[in-house]
């Protein structure tokens, strides 16, 4: 497995991704891109994007705040989050230009996917927002809120959502669920009872903020999502 880092820009910044792909898998393949939650990019996306690598697809698992930076706390995740979701043009801008340096690499070719959790799944909302070329969205336990411009989606979009999810209330998944009819050609949904937000991660252990990992939505949203891809 190589598993390097990867710098681009966005013609005003600087970011460090993490490009992964097993070479024995062939020389050409798929390319997917994987948006980290709020934090940023960490062990936890680069280990999901070995996995997502090991069947066969070339990954850039993407920087969104800049020079590879991870918040070390809470408050200064708040605080990079706070700027991304107020600049929301900056963030879909930045998406484009991981999609577009993903594009670039010699080895991909064909379809090109995009999957995000958390603030990474309204990472890739917004860039299927901007009527980015692309073939499928993923996006898990993410956040629905969208900017004031949407774009009529080239993507296929699959949504991976805990229904007690504090951070995407029922009303929030209904509104999500318009827009994408409005402006997606394709899209499905599967909904998880009893799951809160970031289901997926098994250190998640915040019930009181309904942030709680779920192993059996997990699973069946690994299954629902390499079925998809």
């Amino acid at each position: 497995m190589e598993n390097t880092t990867y710098t681009y820009s966005d013609g005003h910044d600087t970011f460090i991704g993490r490009l992964i792909y097993d070479p024995s898998l062939g020389a050409q393949q798929p390319g997917v891109l994987i948006a980290p939650a709020y934090a940023g990019l960490g062990e936890d996306e680069i280990a999901i994007g070995e996995k997502i690598a090991a069947l066969g697809y070339t990954v850039l698992a993407v920087d969104y705040y800049g020079d590879g930076k991870r918040a070390q706390s809470d408050e200064q995740a708040m605080e990079w989050m706070g700027f991304v979701n107020t600049n929301r043009d900056v963030f879909a801008r930045r998406m484009v230009a991981a999609l577009d340096a993903l594009k670039s690499i010699d080895r991909v070719t064909g379809p090109v996917g995009a999957m995000g959790y958390c603030l990474g799944g309204k990472a890739v909302l917004d860039l299927a927002r901007t009527g980015a070329d692309l073939t499928a969205i993923a996006a898990l336990h993410g956040v629905f809120d969208a900017p004031d411009t949407i774009n009529t989606y080239k993507a296929a979009a699959l949504i991976l959502h805990g229904w007690d999810d504090p951070l995407a209330t029922p009303d929030n998944f209904v509104a999500l669920t318009q827009e994408l009819t409005e402006n997606c050609p394709d899209w499905h949904a599967e909904c998880y009872g009893h799951a809160s937000h970031s289901f997926t991660n098994p250190n998640a252990q915040l019930p009181e903020m309904g942030i709680v990992y779920n192993k059996q939505a997990a699973d069946r949203s690994w299954a629902a999502l390499t079925r998809f891809f």
